[in-house]
C-alpha cells in the first residue's frame, strides 16, 4: 500500500469525534482522491502533513519543539518523506528526529486525535500553502531524554494545565480525550515493559 493509499484508507475509517472535524474529514478525503500528489509538499495549494503531540506517562506533561521559523512552541511535525509508509509512520518519524528520542521509547497510537488545516507562509516561495495535518498522539517512555534538532530553538516539557499558546490547549484536550494507545509503532517498551509506569517524570 502506498502512503496516500494508506492516508485515504485511514482518513476514510476515521471516527471524528465532532461535527466540525467530521467536515473537514471530508475535505481531507475529497482532497487526496483529487490528487495523487496530495502527500508530497510540492502539491499545491495545499498537502496532507503529519504531526505527533507527545506525552509523559501520567498526561500531565506535553512535550513541545520551540519550531526555528516561526518562533512559537509546537508539537512535532512535518512533511511526509518518500520512504514513508503509512501516515502513523510519517508522525512517528518527525517526532523521533525533532524531538531526539529514540523510537524505541515512543508509543504511537495509529488512530489519529484530530485534524487541523492551517495556512503555512513559509512553505517554500510563492503564495501560502495550507498544511491539511493529521495528528496523532504519543507517550513517552519515563526514562525518555530529548534533544535539540537543527529545526528548533528549544524542545521542553510543558505542564497540560499551563501550555504556550491557546491553540494547544484545544489540540492537547482533544489529545487527551482518547484512551491509551492500544496500538504501538514499536513492539514493547524498552526493558520489555509494555506498560510504562510512571516512575520518573520527565525533566523539563
Amino acid at each position: 500500500m502506498t502512503l496516500h493509499a494508506d492516508a485515504l484508507a485511514t482518513l476514510t475509517s476515521w471516527s471524528a469525534p465532532d461535527a466540525g472535524q467530521h467536515a473537514l474529514r471530508e475535505k481531507y478525503v475529497r482532497f487526496l482522491r483529487g490528487h495523487d500528489d496530495a502527500m508530497s509538499r510540492s502539491c499545491r495549494p495545499g498537502h496532507l502533513t503529519a504531526s505527533t503531540l507527545v506525552f509523559d506517562p501520567n498526561g500531565r506533561q506535553v512535550l513541545l519543539t520551540l519550531h526555528a521559523k516561526s518562533g512559537r512552541w509546537f508539537q512535532f511535525g512535518g512533511h511526509a518523506e518518500a520512504d514513508d509508509e503509512t501516515l502513523g509512520g510519517a508522525a512517528l518519524r518527525e517526532a523521533v528526529e525533532e524531538s531526539g528520542i529514540g523510537p524505541d521509547h515512543l508509543r504511537l497510537d495509529p488512530t489519529p486525535v484530530l485534524l487541523d488545516q492551517h495556512p503555512v507562509p513559509f512553505c517554500g516561495p510563492g503564495e501560502d500553502v495550507h498544511h491539511l495535518d493529521v495528528m496523532f498522539r504519543a507517550v513517552a517512555s519515563s526514562n525518555a531524554r530529548h534533544a535539540v534538532s537543527s529545526e528548533s530553538l528549544d524542545v521542553a516539557w510543558w505542564p497540560v494545565d499551563d501550555l504556550p499558546n491557546g491553540e494547544l490547549v484545544g489540540f492537547v484536550a482533544r489529545a487527551l480525550a482518547r484512551t491509551e494507545p492500544q496500538s504501538t509503532s514499536s513492539p514493547k517498551a524498552p526493558g520489555g515493559d509494555s506498560s510504562w509506569a510512571a516512575a520518573d517524570q520527565p525533566e523539563r
